[in-house]
């Protein structure tokens, strides 16, 4: 009777929980069976690593052979446990010591030559890895994205018997490094000094940049809606170290490719407006992150918004306002983060040119009242900037656009650097308590603000995310105190708040 145990990782959520791959040996009919909750791709694992065994030169076991993967109670899927289990098994029948299989875990999918396969949500287990103090082996494929943990130890590995050799001692394995070349060339960001006109949109743009605001931009067809939204990235700050591993994490999940040259960058999402609830905020009998936590740390923009379906708009507003989403199905239960910074942009009715000066708008009033009524009121209320993008007369001959992103990105960092040290976040952030002592307003405030509140019908969310703008757009100004200026400008961008003309 012989029984190896052998660590592994399971993929829940962006989390990587532990799993004991324990191999017991017993006399009786010869066959191999798996218990703890293996799915499809974990049960056909047994014909993997049986071809991997043989054609790698070892005896496969003419033995009864009960592999358990525990937790018995967590569902395991994939082929990321073949290495660990077929690693068992030649432990279990003393082909391999197994006391160097205590300090080390494994993840990869065997080919049926014994060469290791890529698998995905390799980051989370390397994290997780590294706070065990064990050394992660992984796949050559993985190691770029394994070798972004800082101070974890991971070593890489192209076919089975690497492994055995190094765990035999007779060979080491390579350290995870990001190989030369993995990173792509560093492609600059679209620069701000870009866009022609639309000294408005500028300002607000630096305005949600600096204060982590939503936006929605309305105007008609090629007024630069979209290109203003592809140029907010570059006026936001770095990713720190914490935000740019837990970013990766998520796209290491959903098997995405990590550019390990543009590790400290925002992400910028941008999904079609035929997307569906699922593929926006994620789900699936095996619950995956949407496009709202690949955004996460980052930017999420949704052209043509009011394309969207209803239902697919209305599952973003727990999201905005929690920074997280939780999916629940029969079986299992996965929450993914979620904080992001949404940007938005449609036109003003479904011809587009409501309130164009160069072109008739075709739509009746009514058109322009539905067309508009898609977007529900909780969600627009959501939107701490709301603005119009107009169509505007361009000279081709003039100098060039405004002010290039390195500048308005200064104004941003110092922006938000008073705001960490008033508050530890941005001010789209800001709690109400919070809010009642950063945003304190005089009595004369007090009464323009209630009037504007009455006048424009604003919701009690509505009127402290103006006070969050206002916040924000006197942080840009270098003020301590709110003053008229920064209050009214911030109440100027709620457009859509006002009576259609």
């Amino acid at each position: 009777m012989s029984l190896a145990v052998v660590y592994s990782r399971a993929q829940l959520g962006i989390a990587a929980p532990l799993v004991s791959v324990e191999v017991h040996l017993s006399n009786g009919l010869p066959g191999l069976s798996i218990v703890g909750l293996p799915e499809t791709a974990v049960r056909e694992s047994k014909d993997r690593v049986r071809a991997a065994l043989m054609n790698s030169g070892f005896e496969f076991p003419a033995r009864r052979i009960t592999i358990n993967l525990a937790p018995a109670d967590l569902p395991k899927e994939g082929g990321r446990f073949d290495l660990a289990i077929a690693l068992g098994i030649l432990a279990a029948s003393r082909q391999l010591p197994p006391e160097p299989l205590q300090d080390h875990e494994f993840t990869g999918e065997l080919s049926l030559s014994g060469e290791l396969r890529p698998v995905t949500g390799v980051l989370p287990c390397a994290l997780q890895c590294r706070q065990a103090g064990r050394t992660l082996v992984v796949p050559e494929a993985n190691a770029a994205e394994a070798a972004l943990v800082a101070d974890g130890r991971a070593l890489q590995a192209g076919h089975l018997l690497a492994v055995t050799a190094y765990l035999r001692e007779d060979q080491s394995l390579e350290p995870a490094r990001v190989c030369a070349g993995a990173a792509g060339p560093d492609t600059p960001l679209p620069d701000l000094a870009e866009v022609r006109g639309q000294a408005q949109a500028r300002r607000v743009l630096e305005i949600a940049a600096a204060g982590g605001h939503s936006l929605l931009m309305v105007g008609p067809p090629g007024t630069g809606k979209t290109l203003l939204a592809q140029r907010l990235p570059g006026i936001l700050p770095a990713l720190d170290a914490a935000e740019a591993v837990e970013t990766a994490a998520l796209r290491s999940i959903c098997g995405c490719r990590i550019d390990p040259g543009a590790w400290g960058r925002r992400p910028f999402r941008a999904p079609h407006h035929t997307a569906s609830a699922v593929a926006l905020v994620g789900g699936g009998s095996n619950p995956r992150p949407g496009e709202i936590s690949l955004a996460h740390n980052g930017v999420l923009f949704l052209d043509e918004l009011a394309e969207f379906e209803r239902r697919v708009l209305e599952a973003l507003r727990e999201p905005l306002e929690t920074g997280s989403i939780t999916i629940s199905r029969a079986a299992r239960q996965a929450e993914f983060p979620a904080r992001f910074q949404l940007v938005a942009a449609m036109n003003p009715c479904p011809c587009g040119y409501h309130g164009d000066p160069t072109r008739a708008c075709r739509c009746s009033p009514d058109q322009i009242r539905r067309y508009r009524g898609r977007l529900s009121g909780p969600l627009l209320d959501r939107f701490d900037l709301q603005i119009e993008v107009p169509r505007q007369a361009l000279d081709w001959q003039s100098a060039g656009g405004g002010e290039p992103s390195a500048v308005v990105r200064e104004r941003v960092l110092a922006a938000r650097a008073a705001q960490q040290r008033r508050a530890g976040r941005v001010n789209a952030r800001l709690e109400v308590r919070a809010l009642t002592r950063d945003c304190d307003l005089v009595p004369e405030l007090q009464r323009f603000l209630q009037q504007a509140i009455e006048r424009l019908d604003l919701s009690a969310r509505a009127a402290h995310r103006v006070l969050r703008v206002a916040r924000t757009i006197a942080d840009l100004a270098g003020a301590e105190a709110l003053a008229l200026a920064h209050l009214s400008e911030a109440l100027q961008y709620r457009v859509l708040d006002r009576p259609l003309p």
